[in-house]
């Protein structure tokens, strides 16, 4: 466990570096970076930590992995650097200066943690109250699939690794808060598109050709349906088509089409299962209009998966900074978090923070108008920095 004294020096110093770390929180904001092009964003955090006394290694893209300490077990901290190809909403004064740009799922409030988390650690290894060693991965590209997870891995960022932790934004939980579950916190989530070949044709002699339209309107209805019958329901599967595209006339039988959308469900086992199956259903439900069907499954994140000793491990640590009334209750989303990469693979946990102001308006993720009370940054970076002085301890 953490000792009493680690436990002040984090609190001393991420109140120390409080007006500092939202003033980084409102850069990072105002220069939002899509996934794969977080260079500006990597270099102002690998400049700090290197300042702190981290041996930080940039990837070859964007991202860095931060290493503090010499000997003993690596207990590894997350935070996602991307932000989403959408506008900015908030008109707060350090609203994005990048057109079409956002930080609308709060990658930004997760790398300020993050750094606030690693300056405090630093502190505390520096007084020899540390044990073991801690790794910051500041992860590019959680928005895309299969995510940014699997190349920090690929460059080492599970070796020695015996415990992982990350947060999460949630603008449904009050500032203060701190969700967590033991178990699936989140669903896996996977990329779907179908294209349709046809001959095209009349819309008068739909006989002589093969009605493209119509096939492509039967798959969008009938195949959630057919996976729904094929598969147990407590996986919780769900497609949902965001994008539908065929023709440009209405006398103008198409010759191809397409229909993408998103893959989700509870259950990983579900998850090994699902893409033969949907590449099967495909093609039976458009077999009857005679035309040709491509399937393009991308596998994106599976879901993560709450360890029991980790959770515990991250719930003291949130106890620890916000009293027994801070940890509270969450439920398993069918969102995908590519943080489940790493927990394939290492025991760790993932809670969610509050970012909510207390009887303030809820915002939703993945929308141009999230704003986030900024209180929450203290708290995350208190946060983290405990649970690895915990799982260290």
């Amino acid at each position: 466990m953490s000792t009493a004294e680690a436990s002040r020096v984090i609190e001393s110093v991420v109140e120390k570096y409080r007006d500092e770390l939202i003033e980084v929180r409102r850069d990072l904001h105002a220069h939002p970076e899509l996934s794969w092009q977080e260079s500006r964003t990597t270099g102002v955090v690998a400049g700090r930590l290197a300042d702190a006394g981290y041996a930080v290694r940039r990837l070859p893209r964007s991202g860095l992995i931060a290493d503090l300490g010499a000997s003993g077990p690596v207990v590894a901290l997350r935070a996602d650097l991307d932000a989403l190809p959408v506008d900015d909403r908030t008109g707060d004064p350090w609203a994005s200066t990048a057109p079409g740009v956002a930080h609308a799922c709060g990658h930004d409030v997760h790398t300020t943690c993050l750094l606030g988390a690693g300056l405090a650690l630093a502190e505390v290894h520096q007084r020899g109250l540390l044990a073991g060693r801690v790794r910051l991965l500041f992860q590019p590209a959680e928005e895309v699939m299969p995510g940014g997870a699997l190349s920090m891995i690929e460059n080492g960022a599970l070796t020695d690794v015996v415990r992982a932790f990350g947060l999460h934004c949630d603008p449904g939980l009050d500032v203060g808060e701190v969700g967590l579950r033991v178990g699936p916190l989140t669903g896996a989530a996977d990329a779907l598109e179908v294209r349709l070949h046809g001959g095209g044709g009349h819309t008068s002699r739909p006989h002589l050709t093969q009605d493209l339209t119509f096939a492509l309107g039967t798959l969008v209805a009938q195949l959630p349906a057919a996976l729904s019958r094929r598969l147990d329901p407590r996986a919780g599967l769900s497609l949902v088509w965001g994008l539908i595209q065929a023709g440009s006339a209405p006398n103008v039988i198409p010759a191809s089409g397409r229909a993408a959308g998103t893959v989700r469900m509870l259950d990983a086992r579900t998850w090994a299962e699902s893409e033969a199956l949907v590449r099967e259903l495909a093609a039976q439900i458009v077999a009857p209009y005679g035309v040709e069907v491509d399937v393009d499954y991308t596998r994106g994140v599976p879901p993560v998966v709450n360890e029991a000793r980790a959770t515990g491990l991250l719930g003291s640590a949130v106890e620890s900074v916000l009293g027994p009334s801070g940890l509270v209750p969450t439920q398993q989303s069918l969102g995908g978090e590519d943080f489940g990469w790493y927990l394939h693979q290492v025991p760790g946990a993932m809670g969610r923070l509050g970012t909510r102001t207390p009887d303030g308006p809820t915002y939703d993720l993945h929308q141009g108008n999230l704003r986030i009370d900024e209180r929450a940054i203290p708290i995350g970076a208190r946060v983290l920095a405990e649970a690895a002085a915990t799982a260290n301890g």
